[in-house]
């Protein structure tokens, strides 16, 4: 489900920014396209993961660490109905602990290190999106920055254009703005990982450590006749289709963009002036 973690943290991450504050291309794809890569995370404790192999050696040791630590802590605080399991995967990284945890630690590296800090942690989530999504992710960012620069040196410049005549300076007044919000990238692209996992049939722990009928580790999941199996056709044919979409028309002036051409189409295809 890499693909449709991604594309979620994607849609997740536009739809969020503004409500946190941040309204410019130069703010919102950045953090959009962190939250897209931070979706891919929880899945650092299976050794298949894309997120587990992109740097080879490094991640596989990263990954195998996470395992062992969330099968120990998996024995430790599993009730007294929880399966008997390994707990290693779809578990410490897969709950809403574990993502506002990695989210304070990211906010306060964001608040105190700055625009560098948060430029460290957005190309890391744009890095791990990219390995799934494609260079087409990475693209966007750039264009961000150069979207931004248009907007500051036009005449009639948008209103909500950052400061900045190039794109390094573009980019660093989007981060900047950013700041300790990088935080919510973070927890809300591994949050909505918990809850894609929710909509297939092993379910997603995300509750823990809350007990729910005598399990701490208890998988949330959708009624039986809804879930759906992970690279099935409902996610490759319904799902993914769906989040592309919705990755498109969530973009900044996107919607008003697509308003204006059908307005100037109906227009020209009435015959008006």
């Amino acid at each position: 489900m890499g693909r449709s973690h991604a594309l979620s943290g994607w849609c997740a991450g536009l739809a969020v920014a503004p409500l946190v504050g941040l309204t410019s291309v130069a703010e919102v794809v950045p953090f959009a396209a962190a939250t897209a890569g931070y979706a891919l995370l929880p899945d650092l404790d299976h050794p298949g993961a894309k997120a587990s192999r992109l740097l080879g050696p490094i991640t596989r040791i990263v990954s195998g660490a996470i395992r062992t630590f969330s099968g120990v802590l998996y024995n430790v605080t599993k009730g007294p109905r929880d399966e008997e399991g390994t707990g290693k995967h779809r578990h410490a990284t897969h709950t809403v602990a574990a993502a506002a945890l990695l989210g304070f630690l990211a906010a306060a590296a964001g608040e105190r290190g700055g625009k560098w800090a948060v430029l460290a942690i957005a190309l890391a989530g744009l890095v791990l999106a990219a390995d799934v999504l494609g260079d087409w992710i990475v693209l966007a960012a750039l264009g961000a920055a150069g979207w931004s620069v248009v907007n500051a040196v036009l005449p009639d410049a948008a209103a909500d254009a950052l400061p900045g005549t190039t794109y390094a300076e573009a980019l660093q007044a989007g981060l900047a703005q950013i700041g300790s919000w990088i935080g919510v990238a973070v927890a809300l692209g591994m949050f909505v990982h918990c809850l894609g996992d929710s909509l297939t049939r092993s379910g997603c722990p995300w509750l823990w450590p809350f007990p729910i009928r005598g399990e701490t580790w208890y998988e949330i999941r959708l009624p039986r006749p809804l879930r759906f199996r992970t690279g099935s056709w409902v996610e490759n044919l319904l799902i993914v289709p769906a989040l592309v979409i919705g990755g498109v028309l969530l973009l900044p002036g996107a919607i008003q963009l697509l308003q204006h051409l059908w307005s100037t189409t109906s227009i020209w295809i009435a015959g008006g002036p």
